[in-house]
């Protein structure tokens, strides 16, 4: 890499844009168009242009260093699998509407792969049949395929993404733990590698499944996650992994509940202004479909009920809101109104904020009406406890009970202990010391290698454009020719011996184009040094420039060598 040729911005297959693309709405969407780093080909599709291929590259470059550093070992499997496997783990249905799926010529079902803990584990038992071909960790950069709804921001959110995935295989769970522990050590030099922000938060493991996992997330107001830090501790966590104890109380003194007219009063707002309560006081009962079963989901009349937990929480059941021919064939829900008291036929699952012994107002299942003194665990039982309110800024740290805050942020990787899950499934095992069966133990670990491109333009853009960290830049100099002959051929000639020095450079020869819009053109495309030969071209002066901070210094040829190789 390091000697490879000087790259001519006269014959760079990329055009730079002055507007940001008409449906972008994210900085690192908008400035990677712009600087000619990527083209859309189609929604959440999308093509890499030579500068783009390069940083990807880098990326990929670290990953695999970092990944070959624990002893992992590459594979690339197919991206075209067969539907079987994913039929024994469940999974066929479980990813629902996300998962690509198709036929061929015969009628066989396949799919694209979003992940691949089936075919890994497949690919393992027919190759290790004992315990002394374990521990093993294998591992693909490849791309994966999700079919998202709404493809938007650019390639953070596409349906064809690069992932460096991988996958360890042990005998046992301490085997699985050390596995883990190697995985979480190198993902910390992946991004301190790639000069990411980033933070590693409890998660929840979702369709993959498994005992433990953690994301790491780099904050950015771009992300689709939200987190939760705790300032006094160091709890922190996607908040859709964020569980409160069940903690009840003495409810033995509190009145009978009783009916109370409330005209008027359909919403948690109007009824705690007619009487005079805070919200806090009244209990919320959010309605929905699980499979076609109508489900009541009992919260604090304060709080929002977090849709993605109720999912994740029933899953891989279908959730969906009632309608209106939902309450016309069930007259015992009366809309607006609708209480967990007396209801035979409803199951309810609540926030544990609604613990045994709490008092509520909420519904009277009766028109105009609500119920007060109202009590958990006397007048309406709950069937499961869920964790399932969106978490706001200042609720008590799960860990010490300070205020968390809150803030966005970008999965860019992800680790999980899955345990058996798969090695049951598709009956992964090894012959043991013993001389008997052993079910070996899995972890799943990913990285979004290009989601990283993503989030380090959001995170180091500034509003000049891209500003990309050394070990991933497309170049380590660009260099600017400032427009006259005698300026273009001392930009070609520092360019040579800057690549003979060891360096990558890119250099601006274009003819006919104006310095500004080069100039322009250096910052917009984020290399980490502009080296321009400029009105002191004919005394052998270039001007260089840091593109992070902006400082500037005046260099011979030789001096500029001499610093951008130190």
């Amino acid at each position: 890499m390091a000697n490879a040729p000087v790259q001519r911005m006269s014959n760079l297959m990329a055009k730079t844009l002055r507007d940001d693309p008409a449906d972008a709405e994210v900085l690192s969407h908008k400035l990677l168009v712009r600087a000619g780093y990527v083209r859309r080909t189609a929604a959440g599709i999308w093509s890499w242009l030579p500068l783009g291929k390069k940083v990807l590259a880098n990326v990929e470059r670290i990953v695999r260093e970092e990944m070959d550093a624990i002893g992992a070992q590459e594979v690339l499997l197919p991206a075209l699998l067969p539907r079987e496997p994913y039929d024994a783990t469940g999974r066929w249905d479980e990813y629902g509407q996300e998962l690509f799926r198709l036929k061929d010529r015969k009628g066989g079902d396949y799919l694209l792969g979003p992940t691949h803990e089936e075919i890994f584990t497949l690919l393992v038992k027919d190759q290790a049949s004992s315990y002394k071909d374990l521990p093993v960790i294998l591992y693909q950069i490849q791309h994966k395929y999700r079919d998202e709804a709404r493809p938007r921001a650019g390639i953070l959110r596409g349906r064809e993404f690069l992932m460096k995935d991988s996958y360890s295989f042990d005998l046992d769970d301490e085997g699985l733990a050390r596995s883990y522990a190697l995985h979480r050590e190198a993902y910390q030099r992946v991004f301190e590698r790639l000069g990411l922000d980033y933070r590693i938060c409890a998660a929840t493991a979702g369709a993959m499944g498994g005992s433990r996992s953690e994301e790491f997330l780099a904050p950015a107001g771009a992300g689709e996650d939200t987190f939760a830090d705790c300032p006094n501790c160091d709890f922190a966590a996607n908040t859709e992994a964020i569980s409160y104890e069940l903690r009840p109380v003495d409810g033995s003194a509190v009145p009978a509940a009783e009916d109370i007219p409330t005209p008027d009063t359909p919403t948690i707002e109007t009824l705690a202004a007619s009487l005079g309560v805070p919200a806090s006081a009244t209990l919320k009962n959010l309605l929905v479909k699980v499979d076609g079963e109508i489900v009541g989901v009992g919260v604090p009349g304060d709080r929002e009920v977090d849709l993605d937990k109720v999912e994740a929480h029933f899953a891989p059941a279908v959730v969906e809101m009632v309608t209106e021919a939902d309450f016309a064939a069930r007259p015992d829900l009366v809309r607006g109104y609708v209480g967990p008291q007396g209801q035979e036929k409803l199951r309810y699952v609540a926030d544990p904020r609604v613990a045994p012994g709490t008092a509520w107002i909420t519904g009277a299942n009766k028109p105009d009406t609500h119920a007060r003194n109202v009590v958990a665990g006397r007048d309406f039982e709950v069937d499961a406890y869920v964790d399932v309110v969106v978490v706001q800024e200042g609720d008590p740290c799960p860990r010490c009970g300070t205020g968390l805050t809150l803030d966005r942020a970008i999965e860019i990787g992800h680790i999980f202990q899955l345990g058996r899950k798969y090695a049951d499934a598709l009956k992964l095992d090894v012959l043991g010391q013993q001389g008997k069966p052993v079910r070996v133990t899995m972890g799943s670990y990913g990285i979004g290698v290009s989601r990283a491109v993503a989030a380090l333009a959001e995170q180091t853009a500034d509003d000049k454009g891209l500003v990309w960290p050394k070990e991933v830049a497309p170049a380590d100099v660009h260099v600017v020719a400032a427009g006259k002959a005698l300026q273009t051929e001392l930009a070609l000639d520092v360019s040579e011996k800057l690549r003979a020095a060891g360096l990558r450079v890119l250099v601006d020869d274009r003819a006919g184009v104006s310095p500004g819009v080069k100039f322009t053109d250096a910052e917009l495309i984020g290399v980490p040094h502009i080296l321009v030969a400029g009105r002191r071209s004919a005394e052998g002066v270039l001007e260089l420039k840091d593109r992070r901070t902006g400082e500037r210094e005046e260099l011979t040829v030789d001096e500029a060598i001499a610093r951008l190789t130190v």
